[in-house]
């Protein structure tokens, strides 16, 4: 029992030692707009890789608040920052570049 308790003191102090699990990563990204469906709070977008979301250069769609995409349109170069959450792309600023 002793041996179980301290394996899994260990266990959980290597846990705590690499710093808290991230719920989310953010990362800042330029591409070009290739579809938009505000009626569906999603936009295409091809870029280049994005390390920070761990993701290879790519065309994705994302979701997006509609408000976000007033002045934007298909075949825009932006700029934009992004979010990994529950397992969704999330673009949570955008603007032309």
């Amino acid at each position: 029992m002793k041996k179980m308790l301290v394996a899994a003191a260990l266990g959980l102090a290597s846990l705590l030692a690499t710093g808290p699990v991230l719920a989310q990563d953010e990362a800042s990204a330029a591409g070009e707009v290739r579809r938009i469906q505000a009626d569906k709070g999603k936009i295409t977008i091809k870029h280049g890789p994005i390390v920070d979301l761990k993701l290879p250069a790519m065309t994705l769609i994302y979701n997006i608040n509609p408000g976000l995409l007033k002045d934007i349109k298909p075949g825009d170069e932006v700029k934009f920052k992004a979010l990994h959450q529950n397992d969704q792309y999330i673009i949570t600023e955008i603007r032309k570049d």
